[in-house]
């Protein structure tokens, strides 16, 4: 059975950084577009995430994100199906949201 994809929203996320919440973030971009506009995730391509599931935690919170929040949320499903992770968010509208609400010094591409 396919399990559904959680999400938290750009504010929600703020919230818990601000917060100190405890919490893994993970950024599925390349390493090009992380140099380009970072909030301060873990780096883990989207390429290559699933021969490191081993790095995302299982009994925490993990927030996953992108540019605009559709290659997370294929990970997450990807990683739900092989892996059964049932703690997985994504980030809605990914780095562009957070651009736009949070902190517009992030650059959009």
């Amino acid at each position: 059975m396919l399990q559904e994809i959680k999400s938290v929203t750009v504010d929600e996320l703020k919230h818990m950084m601000d917060t100190n919440e405890d919490f893994q973030l993970i950024d599925v971009r390349e390493k090009l577009e992380k140099d380009f506009a970072d909030i301060g995730g873990e780096l883990i391509p989207m390429g290559v995430v699933l021969l490191h599931a081993d790095k995302i935690s299982k009994d925490k919170k993990v927030i996953v994100y992108c540019r605009s929040g559709n290659r997370s949320g294929r990970i997450i499903a990807e990683l739900q199906r092989r892996y059964g992770f049932s703690n997985l968010y994504n980030l809605a509208g990914g780095i562009l949201a957070w651009s736009d609400k949070i902190d517009h010094s992030i650059k959009k591409y």
